[in-house]
Order: C-alpha cells, then structure tokens, then sequence
C-alpha cells in the first residue's frame, strides 16, 4: 500500500487590528516625539532685570616723563653713594664717591658690618613691598625685575648711608684714589637709567609702550663703573606728566576735558590731573595727564598702571548676552491715528480690491520713537510690508514703507514668548550693561529677558526653560 502523505501545513491566523492598539500605537509616537522635542530643543535660561550701577572706570598703562637730568661718571673706579633714592640734593652736596683702587669698599664694610638698618629705613623696604605687592599681575611679570632692581638699590643706599661720616678717614688713607663727586643742581636723586631721560611728550609712539623692549641700569654701591657711564639721575622739577595711548571711543568720551580724576590703586592714592590731547610721533591720539605733587612717590617708576575714574550711571543692570539688534521700518510720527471708536494706536493702510483703493485702519506695535519717526515690526508676521503705501489723517499725503534702522534691545520674556524691547546703554564693563530706566518701550524692574539673546530665532518664540 502506498504510503500516506502526513505533511501537515501551519495555519497562518490574520492579523487582527483593533482599536486598542491604534490608540496604543498614537500614544507611542507622541511620547516619541515629545521626547524628541525635549532633548533637541535650545534651553532659554532667563534673567530677572534689576536696578543698579557701573562705574565707567577706565583702566590705562602710562609712560612718566619728567625734567630729569642724566650725570655720568667723571672718572673710572668703584663707587659708593651717599644719598638714598628719592632724597632731595641741594647744589654741592656729596652723592657719591669714587674710588680707583676698591679699598675704600672694604674700609666700609669694615665699618658697617655690624650695623644694621635703621627702624625708618625697614618701614620704607616694607611699603615699598607692599605697593608691589598691590600693583602686580600675572599678566606683567616684568614688573617682578624692576621692583627688585629698586628694593636692590634702596637696600644699598640705606646701608651706605652712614658712610659719609667716614670722608676724611678714607681720604687720607687712600689720598688720590679717593674723591667726592657733587651734583651740580638741586633736585631729586634717582640710581635708574633707562634712556628715557630728556624725552618730550611728542616724541611718544606705540612702540614706546612695548615693555618687552624695555631695560634699565641700576648701578649698585660697590660696583666698578667706566668713565662716562650713566650713574644717576636729578629731577629738577616737581611737575611730571603720564602719557598714555587713547582709543577712538577715549578720544570721543575725553576730547571737551581738561581734567580727570585719576586712581592708582598700587599706591592708595587718587587725586585729580589737568588733562590734553596731543599727537604723538607715530600720529597717534594720546593723553597726557599733568600733576604738581606725588612725583617723589613714583620716582622709580617709568610705566604705571592707574584708573580713570567716570561717573557712575545709575539705571537698570543687564547682561552683555542678553543684548541683540532688530530692523525696524520707520514710518513719520505725524500719520499715527487710532481706530474708529478705541483709542488703539495704527496707520491707515491702502488697500487694493477689485472696487478700487480703500484705506483701512491697521493696528501697530510700537517699538520706539523719536521726533521724526516711530519704529514698526519688520517681520513676516507683521502687518506691514515693504511696499505697503499709508496714508496721513485728514490729508490725502502718502507714504510708502520702506526705510530701515536698527535697535538694540533685549528679549522680554514676562509673557512665555519673547518680545522685543528697545533699550539705551548709559554704561558698561565686560559683562553688563546699565541701561536707562523708564523709557517708554524699554524694560522695567523685575521683568525677565533672555540671558543669551542668540538662543532665541526672533519675536514671539515660546519659551521653554
């Protein structure tokens, strides 16, 4: 018997749909979506707008000249100074010895050995500490070498003080290797040479501020120096200037001001200077700041960091970031009306139907104002175009929209969405702004903007934080 054929075929049951799962499968891919939304989205992170103040402080590094006259040694031979540093000289007294044959340096260590610095001069070194101390920046390390060269030098002047009451025991055992220099003028003593002497205001440039390239010569008590070098210095005037370099927006703020209100904060000091413009001899607009007093005070100094000091623009405080510009259509004040029996603002708009030309009264938002022009959304969402032709209440003057200017302004979002508010900065720093307070389409206390204005594509965004 033939065998039978037990092959068994599965039976494929219909999928079946019902309404459960389309809900389910609707359900799903709104959640999908959301989520989606959700992690892609720009996160707006608010700012609440809230009174305060910036201090329009300007910060400037200045070069000081000063009538100052350069004395080069007569002879060769070791010196010793008998003056400290920043010590007024009247004509004819003893600055420094030289001596040919460098004994006199060993007869006065012999004989102040064992002396140690008086409690005045200690205090001196320790102010003078400290004024570095306030004054430094990591950004001007240089600074660290000119502040040792000056301790350096006060420290020797201050230990060879004494030493002039040892003249005549040193002349007569030395006799002609041994002489007394005198300065020939009065004035103020300084041991720093740095080639800047005898410059005058016009002859400043750029390069003048390259501290890189600048050096300058301290001669030590003890040290061997060749006829004809630099060995000190005279001020011969109480009067000094600080030239230092002007942007174009310093040129703007500072050209009606004859004087200002200076700060430097490395010496507790603030005082007011006369002030000018000059050209220097690159062309360069650079300002020169004149004082009668303090000269003592800076007289190791060349480059000097100081403040000057602004008004203080009291108004409402806001982050640089928040900040953005629109363009705006400008439209004249005179053809502003309101509709019909409300007292909403617009203008009255052409309108071209198949029956002709009618004027109707369109609604505006205004942004800002001035005496000429009131500022209108440009937007695609506005009801006004480019083109778009309004017409004068009681007049038959016409004006066609076109003409553009831009605002600054902030995002305003009090609201969920954004909204565009014009603002006037009255100061600023690196990261605020002051803005003035009570403008008629500006922002008020409490209202919260944008934080980051390029998080936002334009106005009447919704805002998710």
């Amino acid at each position: 018997m033939a065998k039978k054929n037990k092959k068994i075929v599965k039976y494929r049951r219909p999928l079946q749909i019902n309404i459960g799962m389309i809900i389910f499968f609707l359900v799903f891919l709104y959640l999908a979506f959301y989520v989606y939304q959700y992690c892609t989205r720009v996160k707006v992170q608010p700012y609440e707008v809230t009174e305060g103040a910036i201090a329009g402080d300007r910060n400037f590094t200045g070069i000081i000249l000063r009538d100052e006259t350069t004395e080069y040694a007569s002879q060769s031979g070791y010196v010793n100074y008998y003056i400290r540093e920043g010590k007024r000289a009247s004509v004819g007294t003893s600055i420094y010895s030289m001596d040919e044959t460098g004994e006199a340096a060993k007869l006065l260590e012999e004989n102040t050995a064992s002396e140690q610095l008086a409690e005045e001069d200690v205090i001196s070194v320790k102010k003078a500490l400290s004024s570095f101390s306030l004054a430094y920046s990591d950004m001007d390390f240089s600074q660290v070498y000119d502040s040792k060269y000056s301790l350096e030098a006060m420290v020797m002047e201050y230990a060879n003080f004494n030493a002039a009451s040892t003249d005549e025991q040193l002349a007569a055992q030395l006799g002609g290797n041994f002489s007394q220099i005198r300065t020939p003028v009065s004035g103020v003593i300084s041991y720093s040479i740095d080639g800047f002497e005898g410059v005058e205001a016009s002859q400043i440039s750029e390069s003048s501020f390259d501290r890189s390239q600048y050096s300058r010569a301290i001669t030590h008590a003890g040290d061997l120096v060749e006829q004809g070098t630099p060995i000190y210095k005279v001020i011969t005037d109480d009067n000094w200037s600080i030239l230092f370099p002007l942007s174009e927006s310093d040129v703007t703020d500072f050209h009606d001001l004859t004087s200002l209100n200076v700060r430097f904060p490395g010496h507790d000091l603030t005082t007011d200077g006369a002030f000018s413009i000059i050209v220097g001899a690159d062309g360069g607009s650079y300002g020169k700041l004149d004082f009668d007093r303090y000269m003592v005070q800076f007289i190791s100094e060349r480059y000097l960091d100081f403040q000057v000091i602004m008004d203080v623009a009291q108004g409402l405080k806001i982050p640089v970031s928040s900040v953005t510009t629109k363009n705006f259509y400008l439209v004249p004040v005179t053809y502003l009306t309101t509709g019909g029996d409300t007292d909403q603002e617009g203008f009255n708009r052409e309108v071209y139907t198949e029956n002709g030309t009618l004027v109707e009264f369109v609604p505006a938002t205004i942004y800002y104002s001035t005496d000429e022009f009131y500022y209108i959304d440009t937007s695609e969402d506005s009801a006004f175009h480019a083109g778009d032709y309004l017409v004068k209440p009681d007049s038959s003057d016409r004006f066609q929209i076109g003409q553009t200017a831009s605002l600054q302004g902030v995002y305003n979002i009090n609201r969920g969405y954004s909204v565009f508010k014009q603002i006037e900065i009255l100061a600023q720093n690196n990261e605020f702004y002051t803005v003035k307070k009570g403008t008629s389409y500006g922002l008020s206390v409490y209202d919260h903007i944008v934080l980051d204005a390029s998080a936002i594509s334009g106005e009447n965004q919704l805002i998710y934080q």
